[in-house]
């Protein structure tokens, strides 16, 4: 495992082009971008780990991965994910193809797996609903016209703004016309099988909201990626920022942790460096964040003089819910266990959207979801380097209220009544668990509860927000949300900009890269 490099405060007599905030996958990748332009690039990282939600952590003999849980597309070494994910690591990134079964849809009475490839899921499904034969395969188009029609308008995000009412407009329209729609409205054009709508929307949790609040552009981006199989990073997440800040560095780039930024020094509408929370001042041509925009916001342009008007543009928009995950370590191995690489999807029944709304007002009724991935069964090298021993994570919604009376305390340090509640959501968890993979009962060696605390200080989202922004048809029409800030040398990346997941920080990164460079980066790969 990597040794990190912590700041000191000698950083303030060195020149660099570029300041990146944030060491996540976006934050690399726009790093990784910049430094093959030749750009002098300096990364700064709150945290003592970098990677973002590509990092992972000890207990004991077990490690977990903090936010990855499987990627599609990357087994095709000619798809433009693979190819960028090649080109941030040097190509020293491996991956591993998931089982066919990539996910398994579980409800009370029945579960539905879905299949690889594509011609696979249509033909389970159509076996499931021999009757929806016709609406299932033009879900499927609809699916392949949305994910092309989204290109378009991720590439309008690098268009001037005076330029966007002229060509952004044309551009977006095909996109607009599902986004503008939430799932639950877009599959009701599709389908009037209710039963089939709710198979369909079994991944929501991949981006966050049930089928009547989330918008059907961002239904149809993840549920699209995973149609050619999953994939999983061998040796772990970690691996992705491991990889990125060797070549990162060999490049003259430099990466430091433990670098807590408070403030984006702005002057005449220009970023020109930041301060840290220690006082320190880092001077650079370029300032990037990848922070989210709620932090930038929030918290780094507090001072800046025309911080109002960009808090008015965070009206428009809403954080994702919290969520807890559960770390479970078994002291036998995936074989022994007969764990699979098939990720499970857990529902009390067949309307999301409801039983969303019966938890968020009984937290002691039963989960909306509980989501359950078998790590060390994705990764071929988790013996050699994990011998003898297993892990699992199940994760369900969270609310931040829940927490509010402990979020003044420092993190291990919350108080008994902290713990007892985290023990009771724990063992809520374990029931599903055991319910649904019954032969790890008595392989239970370790168990840890995150909680959106847990989130927020690790990950720095202010209300352990599970995503960043909500995906909403509201929040793909915030044309603000862009790489460039609207101050001069002031740039953002990351989810944010684009949308939910490991991939999209991923080309977000590009963007930014693209938008700083004033090339198209896209033609690289």
């Amino acid at each position: 495992m990597k040794k990190w490099i912590s700041y000191k405060p000698e950083l303030q007599n060195k020149n660099f082009d570029v300041i990146i905030i944030g060491s996540g996958m976006s934050g690399l990748t726009t790093a990784v971008l910049l430094a093959q332009n030749n750009y002098k690039v300096l990364v700064l990282e709150k945290h003592f780990k970098v990677g973002g939600f590509t990092h992972t952590f000890k207990r004991n003999q077990y490690e977990w991965d903090v936010g990855i849980h499987y990627i599609g597309e990357v087994h095709n070494k000619k798809s433009h994910t693979r190819k960028l994910f090649d080109k941030i690591t040097g190509g020293k990134l491996e991956w591993s193809k998931m089982d066919n079964n990539y996910d398994r849809i579980i409800f009370p009475d029945q579960s539905y797996d879905f299949i690889a490839p594509k011609e696979s899921f249509i033909k389970k499904l159509c076996e499931y609903f021999p009757e929806e034969k016709s609406a299932i395969n033009n879900y499927i188009s609809i699916l392949n016209v949305q994910s092309k029609n989204s290109k378009k308008f991720f590439a309008s995000k690098l268009l001037p703004k005076w330029l966007y009412p002229l060509v952004g407009r044309k551009m977006t329209k095909n996109f607009f016309k599902n986004s503008d729609k939430t799932t639950s409205e877009a599959l009701d054009e599709i389908t009037n099988n209710k039963k089939l709508q709710s198979v369909l929307t079994g991944q929501w949790g991949d981006y966050g909201l049930p089928p009547k609040r989330s918008s059907f552009a961002m239904h149809a981006m993840v549920a699209r990626h995973y149609l050619d199989g999953a994939n999983y990073p061998i040796g772990g997440s970690r691996m992705i920022g491991e990889y990125a800040t060797d070549l990162l560095e060999s490049l003259g780039g430099k990466v430091v942790v433990n670098a807590d930024v408070s403030e984006i020094i702005v002057k005449n509408n220009k970023a020109i460096g930041v301060k840290l929370e220690n006082g320190n001042e880092l001077m650079a041509k370029k300032v990037v964040s990848s922070a989210g925009v709620v932090n930038t916001i929030n918290t780094f342009l507090r001072n800046y003089s025309k911080s109002k008007e960009k808090k008015l543009q965070l009206n428009k928009v809403q954080p994702t819910e919290s969520y807890v995950c559960l770390y479970i370590g078994l002291n036998k191995t995936a074989e022994e266990l007969n764990l699979k690489t098939t990720n499970l999807w857990i529902y009390p029944g067949y309307d999301h959207d409801q039983n969303v709304i019966n938890y968020q007002s009984d937290p002691n009724g039963e989960f909306p979801v509980v989501y359950i991935s078998f790590p060390s069964a994705k990764d071929p090298d988790w013996n050699k380097n994990h011998p003898g021993c297993a892990t699992m994570e199940a994760i369900t919604l969270g609310r931040w209220d829940w927490y509010k009376e402990w979020e003044q305390k420092p993190w291990k340090k919350r108080g008994e009544s902290y713990e007892k509640f985290k023990e009771s959501i724990s063992n809520k968890i374990l029931d599903v668990v055991y319910k649904n993979v019954p032969q790890i009962k008595n392989a239970m060696d370790y168990y840890e509860l995150s909680t959106p605390l847990s989130v927020r200080d690790m990950a720095h989202y202010p209300q352990g927000e599970m995503y960043g922004l909500d995906h909403t048809s509201k929040r793909f029409r915030q044309d603000w949300l862009r790489p460039k800030s609207g101050i001069k040398n002031l740039f953002v990346t990351g989810q944010d900009i684009t949308t939910v997941g490991l991939t999209s920080a991923l080309f977000s990164g590009l963007l930014t890269a693209s938008a700083i460079t004033n090339k198209n980066l896209m033609k690289s790969i």
